[in-house]
């Protein structure tokens, strides 16, 4: 019995050690390693939210854009935005306009979480290393140390989940024609590991890193500045108490998203294009039944390019851009606002350039 009253009694005593020790790391300015750990996982679910979010409400413009990257221009079954949407529809049914949107689902949500998460560290890295330098310790972040600060992210997200990313971009693809049809996310990976080598689970990563640089670190740049810009500013009536609303909020992520989907566009095309060599199953769409009959082969990035423009005349790197900009503009615009209205939700800080 005593013994028993001995260890109540150490537990009581450790347990307010612990909570005065994290009074005390409050008081100094110093968070707490669980508060820390709780934070990062809540701006991880804030950023995945937004991913899954974003991505599924404008599924089937993303699938016609890839649709409209790869097809043989000798047999164009996808011509223009409605003009696919309808194909898919009469073709395919309603859940053809849905088609590869679970595995990008899969893929997005980790890549959204990471990509947010990064951009945060990386910017409260940067902002450090910045005051350091400059010796002001009020000093903000440039447009261009954010833009850095975003490729980081970008590259970092890009890298971490781009197996998936492949892989949906086959699974995005194929069509009820198609002689081979990957069953789903993991079935595709695992197939793509085995039969053409792990090396072929990062075809095109190149282009995508470098398109990634200046369409992530665009977006939030131009976004982070706007809202700065907005808020300083106070044009046309539209802050109010330093808070934007959330349209504001929306038209500085469209914003953001058009400029940085227009710069990296033509890369994204050869990246999904390098992503369909050696797969077998890609010609239904890619060679289709026109005139080219040959295997589609690249033997890197510069010599898609060249293959590309040669063969199809400079505007293919530009195949699909009509309906990936209706497609961004609200994507990204939703990706923002849904990530700053979610961790407001779970009571983190929700300004990610401090």
């Amino acid at each position: 019995m005593a013994s028993e009253d001995v260890k109540t009694t150490e537990s009581a005593v450790s347990t307010i050690v612990n909570l005065a020790e994290e009074a005390k790391l409050a008081r100094e300015g110093v968070k707490a390693p669980r508060y820390e750990i709780v934070s990062i996982c809540k701006s991880l679910v804030a950023g995945g939210v937004a991913g899954g979010v974003s991505r599924t409400a404008v599924a089937p413009l993303e699938r016609l854009k890839i649709l409209l990257q790869v097809q043989n221009p000798h047999n164009i079954k996808y011509n223009g935005t409605i003009q696919g949407l309808k194909y898919i529809w009469r073709t395919e049914g309603f859940r053809g306009l849905f088609k590869g949107n679970g595995a990008n689902c899969a893929r997005i949500v980790p890549n959204s979480a990471v990509k947010f998460f990064s951009y945060e560290q990386a910017s409260k890295g940067i902002l450090y290393l910045y005051q350091q330098q400059t010796g002001n310790e009020d000093a903000q972040l440039t447009p261009l140390l954010r833009l850095g600060a975003g490729a980081c992210a970008g590259i970092i997200a890009m890298s971490a989940t781009y197996p998936m990313d492949m892989a949906r971009g086959r699974l995005t693809v194929q069509t009820e024609r198609s002689p081979y049809q990957y069953r789903g996310m993991f079935h595709a990976l695992s197939t793509v590991l085995r039969e053409e080598g792990p090396r072929a689970l990062y075809k095109g990563w190149l282009p995508s890193v470098i398109g990634v640089i200046p369409y992530v670190g665009l977006n939030f740049a131009a976004y982070e500045s706007l809202k700065d810009w907005l808020i300083k500013s106070k044009p046309f009536g539209l802050v109010e108490d330093s808070e934007l609303s959330v349209t504001t909020r929306l038209a500085c992520g469209a914003a953001a998203g058009t400029v940085g989907q227009t710069v990296a566009y033509p890369l994204d095309v050869i990246r999904r294009r390098m992503q369909m060599v050696g797969w077998n199953g890609a010609a239904s769409v890619v060679t289709g039944d026109g005139r080219n009959k040959a295997s589609l082969e690249y033997t890197g990035m510069i010599d898609a390019f060249r293959k590309t423009v040669r063969h199809e005349g400079f505007g293919a790197l530009y195949k699909g851009l009509v309906p990936n900009s209706v497609k961004v503009v609200p994507s990204i615009a939703i990706a923002f606002v849904t990530y700053e209205v979610v961790k407001d939700i779970l009571g983190v800080e929700i300004r990610i350039s401090d």
